[in-house]
């Protein structure tokens, strides 16, 4: 069986390709279940750092992003919103949770627009979250106020439902309804072209990883029996 079965292949891609390029020394041992050791850690890391190389956006693209995506740079915008979680814990079958989430998905949309006390029902029944007792309330939610990847489906959107998706973060997965929304003050360009410029660097630093882990993959290694 190959050893790439048993763990996280990107990551062992990328400690066979440290090895090759002499970063790493050959008796690394391979990881197990995708934890690696410190030293293939820093190898990998000076890897990427010589081979993924991004360059800097310019100002024209950076004004196509922000005139593109202006709603996702304001200030003071809110969310009314209500959920239920299906969180994720040691030992739960995820397969069997997320098929629980999709039906009680499928369910609420169902249901939407039509009565609050649906949605209330379910996450008094189904939530993994304190907010469950008070029929999944949130209340009003800047995007400070929650998890980075759960901002990112509320934050910058229109959409006011059951959002027609599970919204997965650090805690499990999500079914979310956006009651309200205050849109909050268009900020101009001057005012966030360094976090334009960031996004900017983000999205191109990932396609190129993706098209380096690419190249690794079509690479033949003799490491890989």
């Amino acid at each position: 069986m190959s050893t790439l079965s048993t763990i996280d292949s990107q990551t062992e891609l990328l400690r066979q390709a440290a090895i090759r390029a002499g970063l790493l020394d050959a008796g690394d041992p391979p990881s197990l279940d995708g934890v690696i050791s410190a030293e293939a850690t820093q190898a990998i890391e000076a890897l990427l750092d010589r081979e993924v190389q991004v360059p800097e956006p310019t100002e024209e693209a950076c004004r196509r992003h922000h005139a593109a995506h202006a709603a996702r740079f304001v200030r003071g915008e809110r969310v009314q919103v209500r959920h239920v979680l299906f969180a994720v814990t040691p030992g739960v079958d995820v397969a069997a949770l997320r098929r629980r989430a999709e039906a009680c998905l499928l369910d609420l949309r169902c249901h939407d627009g039509t009565s609050g006390a649906a949605f209330a029902a379910a996450a008094r029944e189904l939530s993994n979250c304190p907010s469950g007792a008070q029929g999944g309330e949130l209340g009003w939610l800047e995007a400070g106020d929650c998890a980075p990847e759960f901002a990112r489906e509320l934050f910058g959107h229109v959409e006011v439902g059951v959002l027609p998706r599970l919204v997965h973060s650090r805690f499990g997965l999500h079914v979310v309804e956006v009651l309200a929304r205050d849109p909050g003050e268009a900020l101009p360009f001057d005012a966030v072209r360094g976090a334009v410029a960031a996004t900017l660097r983000q999205q191109a630093y990932a396609t190129a990883l993706r098209q380096f882990l690419q190249q690794l993959a079509g690479a033949e290694s003799p490491l890989v029996q």
